[in-house]
Order: C-alpha cells, then structure tokens, then sequence
C-alpha cells in the first residue's frame, strides 16, 4: 500500500470554508457575516424616522394636531348636520339654512373645550364631558398614529390643535365663545390648549419613556410629597368609580321615567338617536355629580333643588331622558353613604403603607393628610367642570359646590388614609412601643404601692451614736 504524496513544503493543508449565514434583507438592510456585532439602532427612533423620511419631526406632530380637531369637530357636527337633513322637509325649517345646524354642532363641540355660548338670552357655561372625553381620544389615537415621539412634535401638535381650535371659533362667530366676551374666548384656548397637551401628550409618549421622562421631577419633589400626590389620586380615582357604579344604578332604577319622557316628547327613530348622543355628551356629568352626593353635600339641578343622600328637594326639570334618573326620594341609609368616601381613603392609606418606608413615625400621618388634600382638590376640580349653568332662570345653577365637595372629600379621605397608613407603619409602632415602656417605667413604683427598700445599714446606729458620752467622773 503506498501512502499519498504530502503537499510540498510551505504549502499548507487548505481549511475548511465556514458556512456564511443567510443573508436577510428587512427593510432593505443586509444582515452582517456571523461574528461581526449588528450595529446599533439610534439613539431617537424619531429623529430616525424623521431623517429618512426627509423632513423634520415637529411636520409630524403639527399635522396630527391638526388631524386630532377635525376628526372629534366632525364627530359632533355630522349628527347636527343629519338631523338638519332629516327634518328639511319640514315647513318649519324652509328658512334655516344647513350652515346654522353646522355652527350648532361646532359650538358644542368649543363648549367640550370649556367654551361659553349663548343660547337666547342665557348663557351656557356647563361643559359636555363626554365631548371632553371625544376630543382627548382623537388627540391621542391621532399623535399615536401620525406623530413622531419628540419633544418638539408634541409642542408643534399642541400649536397645530389650538390653531384650528381658534379657527372654528371664527367660523362660528358670535354665535359661539366670540358672542360672549374677551374671557370666553380665552377659557376656551385654554381648554383647547390643555385637551391638545394631555391627549397629544399621551400618544407621543412611547411606552418605557415615562419613567425617564419623570426621573427629573422626582428628583426635585421631595418622595413623601410624590406619596401623597399618587394616593390622594388614587382615592380620586376611586371615588369616580364608585360615582360611576351609583349613576348606573340611577339610570336602572329610573328607566320607566326616562321612558314616559320619551314618549312625551314623541321622537321619531332618527330624533332619537340624535337625543341618546346628547345624552352620552352629558353622561360623565352625571357621574360626577353623583361623586358629590356620595360625599354627603350633593349637587343641585336648577335653583332651590338639592339631590343628597339624606335630602331630596326637585323641581321643574327640563325634558331630557337623563334627568329622569336622578333620584327622588333620600335614601333609608342616608348619612352612611360618605362611608364609601373613608373607604377610599382607606385604600389609598393601604397603598401608603404598601410604599412608604419606615422612617419617621410623623411621616406616615403627613403624607395620609396631604392624600386627603390632594384628593378634595381633584374632586373640586372635577365639579367645577361638571357643573355650571344650563340654561335661563333656575337653571342656571347645575352641578355641585367645589369648595364644599372638595373639602368633605378631603376630611374624610384622610380620615380614612389615617386609621389604615398609621398604626401599620413599622416606625409608628416602634415609637409606640418605646414610649409605652418608658410610661410604664416611670409609673411602676407608684403602683406597686411599696416603699423603697432601706440600706443594709439601717439597723445599726451610726457612728456618732455609737460612742458613749464620757463619764463625769
């Protein structure tokens, strides 16, 4: 057997060629060989975004704040501008022209903003959550969409949602915020600047920047401050939860009265469909109302009414489906419904205790106060935005009184929040403790009822008396 010849000398053996990996293409990038690192993505996927789409990141953010108020100012003027259609042949209407139902619809929507209109000779400051609610959506689906996650698109987005608010305000004219005054018309941009910056905010807001964005505030707000602002928003939280489940149970119990006004008004299929928008325009209104009468003070529909747990004065109430399910009699259980309040604070006393360190056994007790605090603020702000007036004579007074929801809400979060944060904090029972013992250290010999022991010493008399006097003699 004759073995191979070997190569000649300095040539070596040829290796072997490792595999290549499979080249993938996604979006038109070539994966690197096996072995080389990928390269990292950019710092800002916006500035990315921006820089291969050719233009800079703000366009991004000014055409989706645009797009935000067109989108909620259609979703309101289309109903006005169908049923205008629907009731065109009516006589009645030959000389309204399609335009007015249009202005109708674009007013309401300025009064979702905080906008004043007027209607006659009364002057409508109440404002429609539920078209609050509609406009915040658009503003965030639409910077989710469109936008691109930058600070300066979010600031174009707010410029862009406030400039064609203040154009449909032109548009309307005096039939709308620029009828009433100057102050109208700055309390209407200033809700549009705060609908465009809360809902343009949250959809540029990309998940896992938040706590980034956020590092720099709490390191300048002391924690326990950050503590009470976070429970007290949590019992606020709670409180419009419960208003939420207590409204619903209005509108169960009443349907057979909203059913006879209805009937009254004798609307056709299209009228009322038209009616059940309005009525979910106003739908959050209600449930805040009913926040109030949970805390005890209630709230009022017209001049002179009163609806809380443990009074019920109403009057002449407009025709209006909703206003049949307020409630009409007090409740058998009346002055313990602001139970519900302290049971709110109690929550948010156990997530104080869930979060607070023990450190100072004042501190559990401040931070439960300042929950209470930040609480009946919220809800204040709330019923300020709830309530107002609806219309001539009695109603003009609709909603609840801020300051005396607010500071109820206040006491008896706190309350709550105190009798939970407290005597569970580790530090307050520490301190408890050692000052117990201490009390008890210094009262026991006074119950014992025994004297002090005597030195050993006593019995023997001392050294003076123990030499005898000399004798005389």
């Amino acid at each position: 057997m004759t073995r191979p010849a070997s190569p000649p000398a300095g040539v070596g053996r040829p290796r072997p060629t490792p595999p290549r990996a499979p080249a993938t293409r996604a979006a038109g990038r070539v994966a690197p060989p096996a072995g080389v690192p990928a390269p990292r993505p950019p710092a800002d996927d916006a500035q990315a975004a921006a820089a291969l789409g050719g233009g800079p990141a703000w366009v991004s953010g000014l055409l989706a704040g645009v797009q935000a108020a067109l989108l909620s100012v259609l979703a309101v003027a289309t109903p006005a501008l169908a049923a205008y259609v629907a009731t065109s042949a009516d006589p009645a209407n030959a000389d309204v022209p399609w335009t007015r139902s249009v202005g109708v619809g674009a007013a309401l929507w300025l009064m979702g903003h905080g906008g004043v209109v007027t209607a006659g000779d009364a002057v409508l400051t109440i404002t429609p959550l539920g078209i609050t609610a509609l406009a915040l959506f658009a503003a965030y689906a639409s910077a989710r969409r469109s936008a691109q996650p930058t600070g300066s698109a979010w600031g174009a987005g707010v410029g862009g949602y406030v400039a064609a608010v203040g154009a449909v305000l032109l548009l309307v004219g005096r039939a709308g915020p620029l009828g009433v005054g100057p102050g109208a018309v700055a309390r209407t941009l200033l809700g549009a600047t705060l609908v465009g910056a809360l809902g343009l905010g949250w959809g540029v807001l990309r998940p896992g920047r938040a706590g980034e964005l956020a590092r720099p505030v709490r390191a300048l707000v002391p924690e326990p401050v950050r503590a009470a602002v976070r429970g007290g928003a949590l019992a606020a939280a709670a409180l419009v939860v419960v208003g939420a489940a207590v409204s619903t149970g209005w509108v169960v119990a009443g349907r057979a009265t909203a059913g006879d006004v209805i009937e009254g008004l004798g609307l056709d299929t299209f009228s009322g469909v038209v009616m059940a928008f309005a009525q979910l325009a106003f739908a959050p209104n209600l449930v805040l109302w009913a926040v109030a009468w949970v805390a005890g003070p209630g709230f009022a529909v017209g001049q002179g009414t009163v609806f809380a747990p443990t009074e019920v004065v109403s009057g002449p109430l407009p025709a209006l489906p909703m206003l049949g399910a307020l409630p009409t009699d007090p409740v058998a259980q009346g002055p313990w419904v602001p139970l519900a309040v302290v049971a709110a604070g109690a929550l948010a006393g156990w997530w104080l205790h869930r979060r607070l360190a023990a450190t100072t056994p004042w501190r559990p007790g401040a931070v439960a106060l300042g929950a209470g605090v930040v609480a009946g603020l919220a809800v204040a702000a709330l019923s300020v935005l709830a309530g107002g007036s609806a219309g001539p004579g009695r109603m003009a007074e609709v909603g609840a009184a801020p300051l005396h929801v607010g500071a109820v809400v206040a006491g008896l979060v706190a309350a709550g929040a105190l009798v939970v944060a407290v005597p569970t904090d580790r530090a307050v029972r520490a301190a408890v403790a050692a000052g117990w013992a201490r009390a008890r250290g210094r009262l026991r010999p006074a119950d014992d009822g025994e004297a002090a022991p005597a030195p050993d010493d006593a019995g023997e008399p001392a050294p003076e008396a123990a030499v005898s006097a000399p004798s005389d003699g």
